[in-house]
């Protein structure tokens, strides 16, 4: 299998993303100047900000007290690591301590929430490569291998005459910690935000192998997919390139109907 080359890869950390420069949107004249020049830009997991940006002549902090934030020696770690790499070739997993300290902060019990609901600990990958856009021209990230059979999917499709488009692909785990905390502080309890999403940590978007599909005119994530002619095609070709529907009706974990969620299972 050839490498993916490193301009098109994402290196994953606990709690910081090495972006690939160019891929990120400039929210200031000033991040449009050095994102402009930046061979790597460090981003926080928990909240999308830019840290740092690896430029030609060194790292160039973009937040005061770069030095005390979490995780950065292991991002730096991994960013001294990129150098020697041509390219990825195999993807690892990170740790789940992390996760587990803050399910048990939410009262969560991981396994008793897998038991109830049949659903497995998903870990992220530590490198993703990069699948083209989404909907919204945000770079979609996805397993090296779901990435490749996305792209040949897609171009399927498209000699048959349908447009596939990607809603979403991998999520972190801060994520879906957002979501909770969000809805946290809003009033919400911790059992009825279980009721509409699952457990962080638990979503299959976290491995980099799952796409949300849509189609041009389609509202993102609507049950009224499963009328379109994507959803026709998907259902007779989709298992050919490695994807299969992962929550069909009255499916055993309890999840609603998702027509257009599709995980690559073939890797």
């Amino acid at each position: 299998m050839p490498p993916v080359p490193l301009k098109t890869t994402l290196f994953n950390t606990p709690e910081i993303e090495l972006w690939p420069g160019g891929l990120l949107r400039a929210r200031s004249n000033a991040d449009a100047r050095t994102l402009s020049r930046a061979r790597r830009v460090l981003r926080r997991k928990r909240d999308g900000l830019y840290l740092a940006a690896e430029l030609p002549e060194g790292l160039q902090p973009l937040v005061p007290q770069l030095a005390h934030e979490p995780g950065l020696d292991d991002a730096l770690d991994a960013l001294e690591a990129v150098i020697p790499r041509a390219g990825i070739t195999q993807t690892g997993e990170l740790p789940l301590h992390r996760l587990h300290e803050r399910l048990d902060a939410l009262g969560i019990d991981a396994d008793d929430y897998a038991e109830q609901t049949g659903l497995a600990l998903v870990a992220e990958p530590d490198r993703l490569a990069f699948a083209g856009f989404d909907r919204w021209r945000r770079a979609l990230w996805l397993h090296i291998d779901a990435a490749r059979a996305w792209l040949r999917m897609r171009e399927a499709a498209s000699r048959d005459g349908i447009v596939l488009d990607a809603i979403s692909g991998y999520r972190s785990h801060d994520y879906q910690l957002g979501i909770f905390e969000r809805k946290l502080a809003r009033g919400q309890t911790v059992e009825q935000i279980l009721a509409v999403n699952a457990a962080p940590g638990f979503s299959e978007h976290h491995g980099g192998c799952t796409l949300d599909i849509g189609t041009p005119g389609e509202p993102p994530a609507e049950e009224s997919f499963e009328t379109t002619s994507a959803f026709a095609w998907l259902q007779t070709h989709a298992g050919e390139h490695g994807f299969t529907m992962s929550y069909p009706r009255d499916n055993p974990h309890g999840i609603v109907y998702e027509p257009w969620h599709w995980c690559f299972t073939a890797a």
